[in-house]
């Protein structure tokens, strides 16, 4: 896969507002990573001829290069190929009762994790024989024998008072079944996923007071399961999600399960996050679900080796090719200084001597 050669702890670049505004995706109150993800995704759509929309704001209608047009979103363009549109299509069309789904950031939006999550875990839906090579390669540990299916934008419950009793559902939930030692047997197990790739990890609401308290207490997840951080961003959807997890599994829906984060390296903030939800945790036992972070990055890599080199390289270029944008800061940051003569040198003083005059 030809990749760029950035180190994926670089920094990403301050954009300079004159390239964000030429390609109308500037956006005032954008992190740095956020920036330059909206400038990729509108490069994107520009090498792939798809024309780009319009924001409805308070003021009217504003042209957005992160956005597609109304007729580029219907037709499915937001995503990779057409299998994938078609199946986002049904994502949206069959959503279980009580889900919210966002249609027109499904297929308008070229930043929303939704898009992203149907993207990277579609193609695993589509074949389930890469599916099962590219999570071998991420979860070695659940010697993984086979993928029955894949859902997306999956809860065991909502608002279901036997588990969280509250919205939370996985943006994508991996059906697999684990080998039993060298046997043939195989047993069940979920992958429950949770994607970010620009968000911000401060826009939930905090935790209502209640039945948290007390699964949170019986999961034995915790070092301590009433920590108020817990539940306040930027770790409530975390605890959250990961106590849907485990509820599922208390109640016997699931027999076993993981719960995973997945956001692109430069994310720092993610990072950030997990690191700090992961020092509160116990280390897992028996019936417990364990948690991790891997990196998009992480995810193409598997991809790649998983003999979809194609589709990783796809992936590369529409989420994580930062190289891009370092070259066009860097020629934005070339225009912006001026060409001019270099003062000329004062001829050097010389020295008279009055008595030889």
């Amino acid at each position: 896969m030809s990749q760029s050669t950035r180190p994926v702890t670089a920094p990403l670049p301050i954009v300079p507002v004159e390239l964000l505004k030429r390609f109308h995706v500037h956006e005032r109150h954008d992190s740095r990573l956020k920036a330059c993800a909206r400038l990729l995704q509108v490069l994107w759509l520009t090498d792939h001829k798809i024309p780009t929309g319009y924001h409805q704001g308070r003021n009217g209608p504003r042209r957005l290069g992160s956005r597609l047009s109304i007729t580029a979103a219907q037709a499915g363009r937001n995503f990779l190929s057409p299998d994938l549109a078609n199946l986002a299509q049904h994502v949206v069309a069959y959503q279980e009762p009580g889900a919210f789904i966002d249609a027109g950031r499904v297929f308008a939006n070229a930043l929303g994790s939704t898009g992203l999550s149907i993207n990277v875990m579609g193609m695993l839906a589509l074949d389930l024989g890469l599916a099962a090579r590219v999570l071998c390669q991420l979860f070695p540990e659940l010697n993984i024998a086979s993928v029955d299916h894949i859902r997306f934008e999956h809860s065991p419950g909502r608002s279901d008072p036997t588990l969280t009793g509250d919205r939370s559902a996985f943006d994508v939930c991996a059906f697999v079944n684990r080998r039993q030692g060298r046997s043939a047997k195989t047993k069940p197990a979920v992958i429950a996923f949770e994607f970010k790739y620009t968000e911000s990890l401060h826009d939930s609401a905090a935790c209502a007071p209640g039945h948290y308290d007390d699964l949170a207490e019986a999961s034995g997840l915790f070092k301590d399961p009433q920590h108020a951080a817990l539940r306040v961003n930027p770790l409530q959807q975390l605890f959250r999600e990961h106590l849907l997890a485990q509820a599922t599994v208390m109640r016997g829906d699931w027999p076993e399960a993981i719960f995973v984060s997945i956001a692109p390296a430069a994310h720092d903030h993610a990072q950030r996050q997990a690191d700090l939800y992961t020092a509160f945790l116990n280390p897992p036992t028996d019936g417990q679900v364990p948690y991790r972070h891997i990196t998009l990055e992480a995810f193409v890599t598997a991809l790649h080796f998983a003999g979809a080199s194609n589709a990783a390289q796809a992936l590369f270029e529409r989420y994580l090719d930062w190289g891009r944008i370092d070259r066009a800061v860097a020629q934005a940051i070339h225009k912006r200084v001026e060409k001019w003569t270099p003062v000329p040198k004062p001829a050097p003083l010389q020295l008279v001597d009055q008595q030889a005059a």
